[in-house]
């Protein structure tokens, strides 16, 4: 009995062998980084600005003068022709008044070299006077008629100063700014009173330059009263500043306001807000996307099995380190790192907080 306990023994050690042998190996749970897709859709930017006149004037006199009379301020209502302000008129006067002497003398010598005239030529036709004595007769009277026409001239030149001692606006507005007050000394093109049409009103906002470069005319932002942002009205850009500010980077842009409400006065703060109507789109990192024989692919993760998929996408577009993808559904969660060492059906673990 004794020589079969070693073969018993052997036996024993080749099923435990065996069975060591056709145990599965352990499988590995792959860590990933993933992100899950979120289509991009419209977005809105808002910018603070004012209310500010399309059109406006800086009113000023033409002439040098003293100001003896200004009759308005800021805020008045102002209408067409009405005097705003005035200089002194007195040497404007004296210098018409001179004028019109200078026309009464040059119309009396006038008058004289014609008589002389007539006379000479009656003399020259009854062979009575020379021929050179008529010639000069008309020359002086040519003369005289060149000096009435001088003499009309230099009156309505002074009588058209004389009006420019009155400053008036030419439209209707309100006054936005002054520059001098009476008994100051105003020099010709110095700004006196500044006149804003209040019927044709804009919004001026600061846009950044990098948007501001998208921006083209007749775009269209919404327009809110700050301290009432229940009011609101549409405005189209009107103007971009050509050049962007060296200390903010941004551009200056108007904004025509359609048939603006009363609320919105010069000066009011209000937000401009541009609504982009682009259609939603996908954009996932360079990283995500794996090329294969022409061919785009992502790697997706199934959350209920742990287990990655590859799907075919199209690539709308490339920009830098991400891609615009068409075929993927939101909500999808897509592997975004070392895509190109996965298997089908392999099995991934998403760290706690992806």
């Amino acid at each position: 009995m004794k020589p079969f306990a070693p073969l018993a023994m052997m036996a024993g050690l080749a099923l435990a062998g065996c069975s060591e042998e056709k145990q599965a190996p352990e499988e590995v749970i792959r860590p990933v980084l993933s992100t899950v897709v979120e289509p991009r859709g419209q977005t809105a930017q808002g910018f603070a600005g004012t209310i500010q006149p399309e059109f406006s004037a800086d009113l000023a006199f033409r002439l040098l003068g003293r100001l003896v009379a200004r009759d308005v301020g800021v805020g008045d209502v102002v209408t067409k022709g009405t005097t705003l302000a005035a200089i002194d008129p007195l040497a404007l006067e004296l210098a018409s008044q001179a004028a019109r002497a200078d026309l009464s003398t040059a119309e009396a010598q006038f008058a004289n070299a014609a008589a002389s005239e007539e006379r000479q030529r009656t003399l020259l036709s009854e062979s009575n006077t020379s021929q050179a004595v008529y010639d000069s007769a008309k020359q002086s009277l040519d003369s005289a008629a060149a000096n009435v026409e001088r003499a009309r001239a230099a009156l309505a030149k002074s009588e058209e100063q004389l009006g420019y001692a009155r400053l008036f606006s030419d439209f209707d507005g309100i006054v936005t700014a002054t520059g001098a007050e009476v008994g100051q000394t105003v020099s010709p093109g110095q700004m006196v009173v500044t006149v804003a049409r209040s019927d044709a009103r804009e919004a001026v906002v600061d846009v950044p330059d990098q948007m501001a470069i998208e921006l083209k005319d007749g775009d269209e932002f919404e327009v809110a009263l700050q301290t009432l942002p229940s009011l609101r009205t549409k405005g189209r850009v009107r103007e971009i500043a050509p050049q962007a500010d060296a200390a903010t980077r941004t551009r200056r842009v108007r904004l025509a306001l359609a048939e603006p409400p009363t609320s919105f006065r010069l000066g009011s703060t209000v937000t401009a807000t541009r609504v982009s109507s682009a259609s939603e789109t996908i954009d996932l990192p360079l990283s995500a996307l794996l090329e294969k024989d022409g061919k785009s692919f992502v790697w997706v993760v199934d959350p209920t099995a742990s287990t990655v998929s590859m799907q075919g996408v199209e690539v709308e577009a490339k920009a830098g380190e991400s891609f615009t993808v068409d075929g993927l559904k939101a909500g999808t969660r897509v592997v975004t790192a070392g895509v190109h060492s996965l298997a089908e059906g392999q099995k991934v673990r998403i760290p706690e907080g992806a």
